[in-house]
């Protein structure tokens, strides 16, 4: 395995066979480079690495926020950037190797979209590519960002696009999205009669989101400034979030106010009866779990939980550790978890596993990393997972199916297959219930009965929401 796939740590001798010399980097350029190498090599997500790293070198509040806005910003645009990294090369991204791509464009992105000195954010750059490959490596990276440094991002722009065989492509290189997401993002916005809105959306996602918290209910009290929708959510205050959680105890947490109201409305979708049954069937990480627990907790309702991998049924656990009273956490297979218990439940979360598209605001690495071929393996995960979950639903009982994409296949699409097998169902108006909960007047598509939320209109991420109700009285053996 070479060095590049080692995170930019090279094993074993340079390629030249001697020592290389000590190369300076400033400690934000090295953070940031070093999670765009685990995001690389590893498929680490950016989100999670990034504030270990941060931690780890010790960086203070404004190289901390520096070596962010590195990270996100060289990662959304990565796709334009390889095309104007190609360009200047004079050969495919894909050619060059992994641990010199990744510090051509975190050059690139500080050359064309950020205000740091030309030669700063060459040389850096440069002893970066010293570092991890050798001087050769670093006289390649240094013709390549000084071909980038001598034309403008307009320029630029201009000459990759004179490329591109399609609409379509040009406006993937405008918005740094790949291909088959803008069209995947246009017929699910075309299916709200709001195709014209692409753009926005587009936009949205290239923009770094507010951090917003949640008040656990019960457990403690939503701060200023309010957001809109949630009842239990508000904006961070500035400064480190981690640091209000900490405080809390964990009582207020950092949520999306999507996944806060897609929670909040499986709650709100019925009365609560004292004694209720509850379960969270695809729980990790977490953030769900603990607002369901918190609303259990207030109603005297039994919650249980239930993820698959182990480290994130850990992360689960580690979530509903300030909510008083017990939740078990099971770790098995959902499809498999209820089997014994058919009509077990009252209400359940089904968080299905999704591309995540709705989300590349705050995972803007999942832009690149996913491709159509994970939806065509993804529908079939999540169509058993909800039709197994309705298998555990008690008479009248009500099942939540949520996603944090728009994709149309993993949205409607799955929920149109388990019901056209299970016509005794009933989707409830899930754009009412929210409607009702929501603080202000939110703008839902009319007529659908699901949610879509976007980030260009509510502010969130683009989380999908349907609920599905079992019938007071049917055949099902209890």
């Amino acid at each position: 395995m070479t060095g590049s796939q080692r995170g930019g740590r090279r094993q074993g001798p340079p390629r030249s066979g001697h020592s290389r010399p000590e190369r300076t980097v400033q400690p934000a350029r090295k953070a940031a480079y070093d999670v765009l190498r685990a995001v690389s090599a590893s498929d680490a997500y950016a989100n999670l690495m990034l504030p270990v790293v941060i931690a780890e070198a010790g960086l203070d509040p404004q190289d901390a926020a520096l070596a962010t806005e590195l990270t996100y910003g060289t990662l959304r645009r990565r796709g334009t950037y390889d095309a104007i990294i190609a360009a200047a090369a004079d050969r495919p991204a894909s050619d060059i190797d992994p641990a010199v791509l990744d510090a051509l464009r975190l050059g690139a992105h500080q050359l064309l979209a950020t205000r740091v000195a030309p030669h700063a954010a060459v040389n850096e750059s440069v002893n970066l590519v010293a570092a991890a490959q050798g001087r050769g490596a670093s006289s390649f990276a240094n013709a390549v960002l000084r071909r980038i440094s001598r034309e403008g991002a307009e320029r630029w722009q201009e000459i990759i696009e004179s490329e591109a065989r399609s609409d379509d492509e040009r406006l993937a290189l405008r918005t740094a999205h790949p291909v088959w997401v803008i069209r995947a993002l246009r017929r699910a916005l075309a299916a709200e009669d709001r195709a014209a809105e692409l753009d926005a959306l587009l936009d949205a996602d290239n923009v770094s989101p507010e951090v917003t918290l949640v008040a656990l209910p019960g457990l403690a009290e939503p701060g200023d400034p309010r957001r809109p929708y949630a009842a239990t959510a508000f904006a961070s205050p500035g400064g480190d979030p981690h640091r209000i959680v900490a405080g809390s105890g964990g009582r207020i947490r950092v949520q999306d106010e999507g996944s806060q109201l897609v929670a909040l409305a499986l709650a709100a979708a019925a009365p609560i009866r004292a004694g209720e049954r509850w379960l969270d069937l695809c729980a990790g990480p977490g953030g769900k779990t603990a607002l369901l627990a918190a609303i259990a907790h207030e109603s005297g309702v039994t919650l249980e939980a239930n993820e698959v991998v182990p480290a994130r049924a850990g992360l689960v656990r580690n979530a509903l550790r300030p909510v008083p009273g017990e939740v078990v956490v099971h770790e098995q297979d959902g499809r498999e978890l209820a089997s014994g218990r058919p009509g077990g439940f009252d209400r359940i979360l089904v968080d299905a596993p999704c591309t995540g598209l709705g989300a590349l605001r705050r995972r803007p690495e999942a832009r690149w990393r996913k491709s159509p071929a994970d939806v065509a393996e993804l529908v079939p995960l999540q169509t058993q997972l909800l039709s197994a979950a309705l298998d555990y639903l008690a008479p009248g009982g009500i099942v939540a199916y949520v996603t944090c994409s728009p994709h149309l296949a993993e949205t409607t699409g799955v929920v149109q297959e388990v019901l056209r097998e299970r016509p005794e169902y009933v989707e409830l108006d899930a754009a009412r219930v929210v409607a009702g909960l929501a603080r202000n007047p939110i703008d839902l598509a009319e007529g659908s009965g699901h949610v879509q939320l976007w980030p260009h209109r509510h502010g969130t991420d683009a989380m999908f929401l349907a609920l599905i109700q079992r019938p007071a009285s049917d055949s099902q053996g209890d």
